[in-house]
């Protein structure tokens, strides 16, 4: 499989609200060969997930893994405070959150289509998201702490939002001014894009 090229803020695919695919469509060789292919361009970013406009298609799919080997350094408080734990690389087709809790927390999120750049986004806590799987399958996943701030990144991706939509724009930095002054821990130790 070879990576793909990540579309960056501006163009038009980004926000538009992405074409479901059917269970046949799921199933069929071209998506099997896009999801592989979006796995490996996840990986090599490296980022926590990846929506299909992300790579110049409208499609209501995303791939997501949080790997072990991204919270190697971190602190424990941080680790903590974002309710941030490993989580095994899945696919969600057709996603639609169908619960959030009421509580939210801020915390500065990246994204691979704004590439360089970080805000701080208040996001629900928990979450319950309907989709399909890479085999089809319905199933309802129930997520909290940092898995649930994914999913909502990635299905904002799917409707044509951006993070960028939500932030706090006071607190918009390019990376290297956030290293500079806001944390001691450089971002490229600390955390992924989202998306």
């Amino acid at each position: 499989m070879t990576t793909l090229n990540i579309v960056q803020v501006g163009d038009p695919v980004l926000r538009l609200s992405a074409r479901a695919l059917t269970p046949a469509e799921i199933l069929g060789p071209e998506i099997r060969r896009l999801i592989e292919s979006m796995r490996e361009t996840l990986r090599a970013a490296p980022g926590v997930g990846l929506a299909a406009p992300q790579i110049g298609r409208s499609l209501r799919l995303a791939v997501i893994e949080d790997r072990a080997e991204y919270h190697r350094g971190l602190p424990a408080e941080e680790m903590t405070a974002k309710g941030r734990v490993p989580v095994p690389f899945h696919v969600i087709v057709n996603p639609e959150i169908i619960a959030y809790s009421p509580d939210g927390a801020n915390f500065f999120e990246g994204c691979l289509s704004l590439n360089g750049y970080l805000a701080e986004v208040r996001r629900a806590q928990s979450v319950r998201v309907r989709c399909l799987d890479e085999q089809g399958i319905e199933k309802t996943i129930a997520a909290s702490g940092w898995y649930a701030r994914i999913l909502q990144h990635e299905i904002d991706h799917l409707n044509g939002g951006l993070y960028i939509d939500r932030m706090d724009s006071r607190t918009f930095s390019s990376r290297q001014n956030y290293e500079l002054f806001r944390d001691p821990t450089p971002v490229t130790s600390r955390q992924e894009p989202l998306a």
